[in-house]
């Protein structure tokens, strides 16, 4: 009883967040915009370590720059009249950079800067479970609310703008929620590890369907099963949680792959 206690917390953790990114994780595949994990999670990770440094609340600091980071995305790359993938390199590279030079500056030991970049979802506080959770419904109530303009925007930008959608601010909206998504989950997969968790499940749902209502649910089903294995397979071996979770998630995907019609239909035919 007492194991089971113990093991509850990081249980609803893995749902919340399984949840979570398996939504994110289509917006952001369908966009084909993969590196904003990349960007986020570095950019969440420079926040939390600023946020050390102040005596601040890591987990608002983060969110801080994500929330920062998000805007200037966009901006950027319309300004400079390239991609926003590009942009994402930018900006990956400057937070980076003042994730580790944060990390120099701080005194005494690093121990709580490095449990921002590997997480640990079997110490998951009451706390980080309700704001998964709030995050967990903002996210669907966003997806709901706003259904046909993401389908636009995901479909094409430039057509969602002509016909008179406001793509611009669903892109936006888009990518603040991918990066409160990266920060929340800082505790429970990890700064570098999370960015595949909103990937992999997703890319494993895109090759198996052709309709968006069954990539959602696919992609939260196998971000779900990822987080439940993983936290299994950890309990079980004594394995890093984080780094199981995201294994199978791998694994999930290259299965998809295999099997996907997808695939099959690009391989060459035989001729009989």
């Amino acid at each position: 009883m007492v194991e089971w206690q113990i093991f509850t917390r990081p249980l609803i953790a893995a749902l919340l967040g399984g949840v979570v990114c398996g939504i994110i994780g289509v917006w952001v595949v369908l966009l084909n915009i993969p590196f904003v994990g990349v960007a986020m999670s570095h950019a969440a990770f420079a926040g939390a370590i600023l946020g050390l440094l102040l005596g601040i609340d890591p987990l608002f600091s983060g969110i801080l720059f994500c929330l920062l980071t998000a805007l200037l995305i966009g901006p950027i790359a319309e300004k400079a009249d390239f991609e926003p993938g590009v942009a994402l390199g930018v900006i990956f590279s400057l937070m980076l950079g003042l994730a580790f030079l944060g990390i120099g500056l701080l005194k005494g030991p690093r121990t709580e800067a490095f449990k921002f970049i590997w997480g640990n979802i079997l110490l998951v506080s009451r706390r980080d479970i309700i704001i998964l959770g709030v995050l967990c419904l903002a996210a669907l109530g966003f997806l709901f609310a706003f259904a046909k303009e993401i389908r636009a925007v995901l479909f094409n930008r430039e057509i969602a703008r002509a016909v008179g959608i406001p793509e611009r601010a669903i892109f936006f909206a888009l990518i603040l929620l991918t990066g409160i998504a990266v920060t929340v989950n800082l505790n429970t997969v990890g700064g570098l590890l999370v960015f595949s968790l909103i990937v992999s499940p997703s890319s494993a749902a895109y090759q198996l369907t052709y309709r968006l209502r069954t990539m959602y649910l696919l992609s939260v089903i196998f971000a779900v099963g990822a987080c439940l294995i993983g936290l299994l397979l950890s309990y079980l071996f004594n394995l890093p949680t984080g780094a199981s979770i995201i294994c199978i998630a791998s694994i999930i995907f290259g299965a998809a792959l295999l099997f996907s019609p997808k695939r099959r239909r690009k391989l060459p035919q035989l001729k009989t």
